[in-house]
């Protein structure tokens, strides 16, 4: 019988299936080899996924009337997203920054592990002893050492040859190894790194070890070093950075070992001498391509090339939509400063007796002479392309301010006094989910000042970041419930945040949000709770009940953040009776015998709320072996926990004289 219409045959699905999977497996095999921390990890992964190649042109050879089976497609189609995940993974480790694999190599590790598993997963589905074969068929198989068959008992009615299922057995094998071996990181590099960064060290012999570990020999090396660095860092806009700094000083580091052994510097110890006699090579990777002169203020255009700003400015500003340098159409036109290569340029200038060039040159721009120490030209052309109607400038100068203003003090009060923050939160509503994150990022960014709190408030972004808690991407929501913990601090603004709505969307993101979107939304919802009507809100909200699962999750990492807030939703009325209802009194003992001092003292103030004024609660804890844990905490607790400890005990004994 045919299929219904519009329905692809079974078939057909099959051989598409095998198609793409030898696509993605050439794709695998035409990507450069892996460079850098990661580059025996690249390969094996790389290597394994190869390995496919003959099972799926064996596969397509034999696809005839036959591959039809719903379980064998669902498997391939299963291997396909695999596969896919581990290009994926390739390209982005080829492309990414060899400084943040280094410094987040457990990370990297755990990726490659996950697509291994992926892979073996699916892998497993396709094995011999779990493929839809009888056993009439498997004799068959066995016994004919290679030869093609055909069976009418074959779920699969596929001619399938020995070959075709030696190789799944051998290529499932190789990955079952790899599943089986959790990658290491390297001892070496992770011991060098751990002296650069925590004993400040410039040991000449770990600046090269590392040089050499990350593949950054050259200038070339690391200028491209540098610009993955930045498309990093504003694409991904997360923990990149939090180490930003400690990155770029590394950079300068190694840098300096890279010019020790570059021939362009024939001695650099007698740098004063070659000063006088001659004018140091400035590396052509210094010069701006347009004034061919050492830049000053590099930026970096979509194309990632890298330019002088005023320079490229002026290219712009006269109507060119290309890069001078390919040719290439410019998805946009937003300058993205390119901070680590300034400072390599000031570190050669340094090494060779140059004072540093000033903020003036030859393609400058007359308003560049105005610039202040946050770069006011900069940040007024990034308001500029705010405005704009295309929606990828919008997106990079949001970008371009979120991490301006993360960067230092200084750049907040800049950005703010330009006029930014009304333009950020008009674009909290924007439809591109990217420019929403950069937006409300960089709103949380600026409220670290106290002053652009309140410019925040005024600008009416209270009910828009709300808006971007329940709706917007996971990042953009996480990101929204930072925001409003920061405007939190100002008791007014508490009250602002409760009725707009906030609380039921923070409880949704603690529920199902990332670990670090969790502890957002609850140091945000523990913030708010001070005040009393967002108590009742939270209540009503139905908070207890996922605050006692998280509670009793040991692996939810959550304990010490619901026991707070149920400590503080206690002192309420309403808390105190929702919270009764989850029959909280054992949970609440265990925790006071073997939680954390802060958590014990926080389980003993949620207990005492309970048990004051309420008989049945105190019989329910002496039951639940709260004596003994109470005596234990009155004596080593905190001094709070000792309070509410003698408080509680003093309820016991006057219950049991009743």
């Amino acid at each position: 019988m045919g299929s219904a219409a519009g329905e692809e045959e079974p078939e057909g699905r099959g051989i598409s299936v095998v198609g793409s999977l030898s696509a993605v497996v050439g794709e695998v095999s035409g990507l450069p080899d892996g460079r850098g921390p990661l580059q025996r990890e690249c390969c094996d992964l790389a290597r394994r996924v190869k390995l496919m190649s003959p099972l799926f042109d064996e596969l397509r050879d034999c696809t005839g009337d036959g591959f039809v089976g719903e379980n064998e497609i669902r498997a391939l189609s299963e291997l396909l997203d695999a596969l896919v995940a581990a290009r994926e993974l390739l390209r982005s480790v080829n492309d990414a920054s060899k400084l943040h694999q280094a410094f987040q190599v457990d990370k990297y590790l755990n990726n490659f592990q996950e697509v291994t598993e992926k892979i073996e997963r699916a892998l497993s589905k396709l094995s011999f002893d779990k493929l839809d074969i009888s056993e009439e068929v498997r004799e068959q198989v066995v016994s004919a050492s290679g030869m093609q068959l055909n069976h009418q008992n074959c779920k699969l009615s596929l001619v399938m040859t020995l070959r075709t299922l030696t190789l799944i057995e051998l290529v499932h094998a190789q990955f079952q190894r790899a599943k089986e071996r959790k990658d290491l990181p390297d001892s070496q590099l992770l011991m060098d790194l751990s002296l650069v960064r925590s004993q400040n060290s410039s040991d000449p012999s770990i600046l090269k070890r590392l040089s050499d570990k990350l593949q950054l020999r050259t200038i070339n090396d690391l200028k491209r070093e540098s610009v993955a660095l930045h498309e990093m860092v504003i694409s991904s806009g997360g923990d990149p950075e939090d180490c930003l700094e400690e990155m770029s000083s590394l950079l300068k580091k190694l840098k300096e070992t890279v010019v020790i052994e570059n021939p362009i510097i024939e001695n650099l110890e007698n740098k004063a001498s070659l000063v006088k006699n001659r004018s140091p090579v400035i590396p052509d990777d210094f010069r701006c391509p347009i004034s061919l002169e050492l830049m000053k203020d590099p930026v970096i255009i979509s194309t990632g090339q890298t330019y002088e700003r005023s320079c490229i400015q002026k290219w712009l500003d006269a109507g060119h939509k290309t890069c001078p340098k390919t040719q290439q159409n410019l998805s946009h036109t937003a300058l993205t400063p390119n901070f680590v290569l300034k400072s390599l340029i000031a570190q050669w200038c340094e090494a060779n007796g140059i004072e540093p060039p000033k903020k003036h040159g030859n393609c400058r721009d007359k308003k560049a002479s105005n610039s202040s120490d946050c770069d006011q030209v900069g940040i007024n052309s990034l308001l500029q392309k705010l405005q704009s109607r295309v929606q990828e400038e919008q997106r990079a100068a949001a970008g371009e301010l979120r991490l301006l203003a993360k960067r230092n003090a200084d750049n907040r009060v800049c950005i703010a006094e330009a006029g930014a923050i009304p333009l950020l939160v008009e674009l909290l509503s924007s439809p591109d989910p990217r420019t929403q994150e950069h937006a409300v990022t960089a709103l949380l960014n600026l409220s670290i000042n106290e002053s652009n709190k309140n410019i925040i408030v005024n600008s009416h972004a209270i009910p828009k970041i709300v808006e971007v808690l329940k709706t917007g991407s996971m990042e953009a929501r996480e990101n929204a419930a930072a925001t409003l913990f920061s405007l939190s601090v100002i008791d007014a603004n508490k009250i602002t945040i409760g009725v707009a709505g906030a609380i039921p969307a923070l409880i949704d993101l603690l529920c199902q949000g990332s670990p670090r979107g969790k502890k957002d939304a609850a140091t945000a919802i523990f913030n708010l709770a001070i005040y009393q009507g967002n108590k009742v809100r939270a209540v009503r909200a139905g908070i207890v009940v996922h605050l006692m699962r998280l509670l009793t999750d040991p692996s939810g990492g959550m304990m010490d953040e619901s026991l707070a807030i149920l400590a503080i939703l206690a002192s309420h009325q309403e808390g105190r009776s929702a919270i009764a209802e989850e029959n909280p009194i054992r949970i609440l003992v265990e925790v006071m015998k073997t939680g954390s001092q802060r958590n014990r003292e926080n389980a003993a103030a949620v207990l005492f709320s309970l048990c004051s004024g309420d008989a049945q609660q105190v019989r329910a804890a002496r039951e639940a072996g709260a004596e003994e844990a109470l005596k234990e905490l009155s004596e080593s607790g905190t001094d709070r926990a000792k309070r509410k400890a003698g408080s509680l005990l003093e309820l016991i004994h006057k219950d049991l004289e009743v």
